[in-house]
């Protein structure tokens, strides 16, 4: 273990370390490069400082889940295309790329060569900024055309926020949709997401079909269970994507009563996929062996929208060589 003001370092095994971060008020960030993942986030409420993120035991139990193929994708850093691609193809300049089929006939969050269970390198800590740096050059393959060169840097600042930004290059042009799939609660890992409240600024959602897959259409919030245009409880099943209104305002509000705690989320992406889950195997050790549940967390996936290639009027989600994609997502705790 070595340190360097306010980060920590440990290595852990093989490539793979741990780092932590803190700012002046006492929220600390645990990160790992295996999947540039967020294994803790703690925060001081008015409860005494709890973790806010779910999450495993060790890192070995990270590293089973996959080998299992039954990780939640705990707080790691997902691609490259987050979310489903129906019957895992896409057109590409005039081809159908065939992608690997690894949710039934679908695609799931990068499939065979995804970007969550990889040790990334660490590059950097800013002492100025309180970042730190991963990258991980994910190289093209018989799904995925083109060598993408990926950053994505952790910030801790001194208004309780956790900023995470994207960066990335192709040597050819391809499908580039990242995002982070952190599942908080903000009574901490043995809490209940039902209990808290949620407020999304959004006025409609994506519909789905029996599979899970975008159909083109979407859905008005109003007059729904999934009406989050005003602050109300959250509810079981949410596993869609809303589409913002703007990137001014945030793009979702989640509140705990019970801390005092309210998190906000900002993005410059046009949508923001939100999943209620977080049960884990029998087989499989969470942190301090808590029996995570159905509603033990709630992810704020910032993103494109699901399926984005085959549908014309999603947003783009091609990356082209010689350009450059970049990605801002802000978790904001705000402490009563």
């Amino acid at each position: 273990m070595h340190s360097k003001n306010n980060v920590i370092i440990t290595p852990v095994k093989n490539n793979i370390s741990l780092y932590k971060i803190t700012n002046k008020n006492g929220v600390e960030a645990y990160l790992t490069n295996y999947g540039a993942t967020l294994l803790s986030l703690y925060v001081p409420t008015k409860n005494g400082k709890i973790d806010v993120v779910l999450g495993f035991h060790s890192i070995d139990e990270y590293i089973k889940a996959f080998e299992m193929g039954a990780s939640p994708y705990f707080n790691a850093v997902v691609g490259r295309f987050a979310g489903r691609i129906k019957n895992a193809q896409f057109q590409l300049n005039g081809k159908t790329i065939q992608l690997d089929q690894n949710h039934g006939k679908h695609h799931l969050h990068g499939g065979k060569y995804q970007l969550s269970n990889v040790a990334w390198n660490f590059e950097n800590y800013n002492e100025e900024t309180n970042t730190l740096t991963f990258s991980y050059v994910s190289k093209a393959n018989e799904f995925y055309p083109g060598d993408v060169t990926i950053e994505v840097a952790y910030t801790l600042t001194d208004e309780n926020e956790l900023n995470i930004k994207y960066k990335a290059t192709t040597t050819e042009d391809t499908l580039l949709n990242l995002t982070n799939h952190a599942y908080f609660n903000l009574d901490g890992i043995s809490g209940n997401t039902l209990d808290q409240k949620l407020q999304i600024n959004a006025e409609k959602f994506l519909e789905l079909d029996a599979e899970n897959i975008p159909t083109g259409n979407f859905i008005p919030m109003e007059n729904h269970a999934f009406d989050f245009r005003s602050s109300k409880n959250v509810v079981a099943g949410i596993d869609h994507c809303f589409v913002l209104k703007n990137n001014t305002e945030p793009a979702a509000i989640l509140e705990s009563v019970k801390n005092g705690v309210t998190m906000k989320v900002y993005t410059d992406q046009p949508a923001v996929q939100i999943y209620v889950g977080g049960k884990t195997s029998d087989e499989l050790q969470n942190k301090e062996s808590v029996k995570y549940h159905t509603e033990s967390g709630i992810c704020f996936e910032t993103q494109v929208f699901p399926d984005a290639p085959n549908h014309e009027d999603f947003p783009n989600a091609i990356l082209r060589k010689g350009e450059t994609y970049q990605q801002n997502t802000t978790f904001q705790f705000i402490i009563s």
